[in-house]
């Protein structure tokens, strides 16, 4: 059977992770200058908790060649690997698993979703399903370059706080944003973000994400969706309740967002994503 392997910006439940047997190659998490292995001794909340009592923006870094060659090694004897990895245009992630590739003569291929957070964890989850029916990798890879082609995904923002610290919007900006009670919703495209709307106002906000969904596609029977959030499970539940309601999706998948998008979501963050 094809071992899945991927890394932990992954997002996904340590449930689904165990039922299919999913490998985590864990990214490197920087505090106020002490470093973390993300689901290892950091778990989403303890990020949070940190992250939002320092001034500083959390740093993360990811897992080098010689991490990902181990696993590799450690998995070659158990048959074809498949390394599925978060968006190159978000990490260096992608390139390092490539690299690592390299460094071992374990059978791995490296797939580069152009996603993050759950939108690479759903492709993980679907390719996973795959394998335990026995498919082949080529097969399996075959219908993850479809799947990915049809992705959809959703940031949405509550505060620019966050990206006013890392330097992508000033200080004048972003103070503007919360004076008006201005939220963004961005959209991932093929590995690249942009900034769609600006809207003013909490409940306009979450009930024009909700009509966005609608907008992107009309069957939603085989869908999977996928909502993270940085702590406001409110908004999440309230968000899965709407996709249900309106849309009746195959499922809703709830979870925490890791640290390499919640760093840049800031509180009360939330990703929409549904392939």
């Amino acid at each position: 059977m094809v071992q899945i392997i991927t890394d932990s910006s992954s997002d996904l439940p340590k449930e689904l992770l165990d039922r299919y047997n999913i490998t985590v190659v864990p990214l490197t998490v920087r505090i106020d200058e002490k470093e973390y292995l993300e689901g290892v001794n950091l778990d989403p909340e303890q990020f949070y908790e940190k992250m939002f009592a320092s001034d500083q923006l959390p740093k993360t870094s990811q897992p080098s060649p010689s991490v990902f060659a181990g696993v590799f090694e450690e998995l070659k004897d158990k048959g074809e690997l498949l390394c599925l990895t978060i968006s190159s245009g978000l990490s260096g992630t992608y390139q390092s698993a490539c690299m690592a590739k390299d460094l071992t003569e374990a059978n791995v291929e490296v797939f580069d979703t152009l996603g993050g957070s759950l939108a690479h964890g759903i492709l993980i989850l679907k390719a996973a399903a795959l394998a335990e029916q026995g498919l082949e990798r080529a097969a399996i890879l075959k219908k993850l370059h479809e799947w990915r082609e049809d992705m959809k995904i959703l940031i949405l923002l509550d505060t620019l706080e966050n990206v006013v610290k890392g330097g992508r919007l000033s200080k004048f900006q972003g103070s503007i944003a919360k004076v008006l009670n201005i939220k963004v919703i961005l959209e991932g495209i093929k590995g690249e973000i942009e900034v769609i709307e600006k809207i003013r106002g909490q409940k306009k906000f979450l009930k024009r994400s909700v009509e966005m969904i609608g907008e992107r596609r009309s069957d939603f029977s085989d869908t999977i969706f996928g909502i993270t959030h940085t702590g406001n499970v409110e908004d999440a539940e309230y968000m899965k309740r709407e996709i249900q309601s309106l849309y009746n999706p195959k499922e809703v998948i709830i979870h925490y967002m890791g640290a390499t998008m919640g760093t840049y979501a800031g509180k009360n963050g939330m990703i929409v994503s549904f392939i």
